[in-house]
């Protein structure tokens, strides 16, 4: 579809202005439509007019050569013009066989990525579905995706749940991130508490056996429930991979590269981002931990040991990681080459309450579980008859209606309004679905 209508624009610029203008179609923000091309400003810098002068002149050609191609050609700015596909036009870009770009190919797809101990929220179910959907178009495209997902299975979100779970009259059951929502509170109010956290934390990276019955007990609580929502939604995994796994191996990857890659400073081992146009991060603290970075590049050796021959491997997460990526990407670039250029980051956005930004870090969030418990009742009250899985592809199309990479202010109450003009989310899919299937068969 792109590639399509480039050409097209590129020809009536030809015809209408008798000059050749190379055709770029960017993404401009949702509201604003499907495409945008800055067309007129390269006409005007060539044919010497002012460019809003010639953005109107190719808008006005372009409604009327593309037709029922376009619902609307608008013009903003000095020169910029927007176009917004027709339902027809996405339509038959849906009846059109994809390329078969990744065809045999293994792509690799990370998405999703809840820490056990902490509680499933909004956020990751967001990433699940959009990661899930990314991976059904590879495979559209041909490919043969492996959906994997990773998991901070140590670290002081760990030590805050275990000291709870410690203080508790109960054996832990049920929902595991109360734990974690209570240490944590505790940690930043109680000194005496954050003492034992940190303690404990140091025993968690030294595997102390004293906490493995206990800390076993709450990974496999955690990993039921998340599995339970996962089979809600029908989304699968087919590896998951933990920071204890991958922690060793890039520890290893950082101390074997220093002094070629990495160096010390005041005690710390740090990679010097500057020379790649970027900053300077710690790998490995003066205490000897590992970082995140540190982490994740073990991962994306355990990834290519595990996968040798993959095309692709994909990792989404949210986009405040957006720049802490292009650091471990380029140490791991000066590590291993080929393997940082067969690695892709997608960014998506953060999903907030109306009500302001949940925080993961105090265990106050809306948990995914609640979310779609709070969907199936609603569907209930309003439509008694309607389906499990109508319901869940209204949560799924209130995710993915969005454009990846745009921040998403949920409101609680309005996505579980099935009427109205503000959240219709299942009746609104049905009704757009509906106008697409009836203009194509016009």
């Amino acid at each position: 579809m792109r590639d399509r209508l480039a050409k097209t624009i590129a020809d009536i610029c030809k015809d209408l202005f008798g000059t050749d203008v190379r055709i770029e179609l960017t993404r401009p923000e949702e509201k604003f439509g499907d495409f945008s091309t800055n067309a007129a400003l390269q006409l005007a810098g060539k044919l010497g007019t002012k460019p809003r002068e010639a953005a109107e002149k190719l808008a006005a050609k372009l409604r009327e050569d593309l037709g029922d191609q376009v619902s609307e050609v608008t013009v903003a700015g000095p020169g910029f013009i927007n176009l917004k596909l027709s339902d027809r036009a996405l339509f038959e870009s849906l009846e059109t066989a994809p390329a078969q770009r990744y065809a045999g190919q293994e792509v690799l797809v990370e998405f999703g990525d809840p820490n056990p101990f902490k509680a499933m929220h909004v956020g990751h179910l967001y990433s699940y579905i959009v990661g899930d959907a990314i991976a059904s178009l590879l495979e559209t495209a041909g490919a043969q995706v492996k959906r994997l997902s990773y998991h901070g299975d140590v670290g002081l979100h760990v030590a805050k749940a275990l000291w709870a779970m410690q203080k508790s009259a109960e054996p832990p059951k049920g929902d595991i991130g109360r734990f974690y929502a209570e240490g944590a509170q505790a940690y930043e109010r109680d000194e005496q508490a954050k003492a034992q956290i940190d303690a404990l934390n140091a025993q968690i990276y030294a595997n102390d056996p004293s906490l493995k019955e206990l800390y076993d007990q709450g990974k496999k609580l955690s990993f039921d429930d998340f599995d339970a929502i996962l089979k809600t939604l029908g989304i699968r995994t087919d590896r998951r991979y933990l920071e204890s796994e991958s922690t060793p191996v890039g520890m290893e990857m950082v101390r074997r590269n220093t002094g070629k890659v990495f160096k010390e400073s005041e005690g710390a081992i740090v990679y010097e981002g500057e020379k790649s146009g970027l900053h300077t991060r710690v790998f490995l603290t003066s205490k000897g931990l590992p970082t995140y970075e540190t982490k994740d590049l073990g991962l994306a050796e355990l990834k290519h040991k595990e996968y040798p021959q993959v095309a692709l491997s994909v990792i989404i997460t949210a986009h405040e990681q957006a720049e802490y990526f292009k650091v471990m990407l380029a140490a791991l670039g000066e590590i291993q080459p080929e393997l940082a250029k067969k690695t892709k980051h997608l960014s998506h956005g953060f999903v907030s309450l109306s009500s302001g930004k949940m925080s993961s870090r105090t265990g106050e969030v809306y948990g995914a579980g609640e979310l779609l418990a709070d969907v199936a009742k609603a569907a209930k009250k309003q439509f008694p008859n309607s389906a499990r899985d109508m319901q869940l592809g209204a949560v799924k199309y209130a995710f993915t209606r969005h454009r990846l990479g745009g921040d998403i202010v949920y409101d609680v109450n309005e996505s579980i309004s099935l009427e109205g003009n503000s959240g219709p989310y299942l009746q609104y899919a049905h009704a757009r679905a509906r106008s697409v299937l009836q203009k194509a068969s016009n």
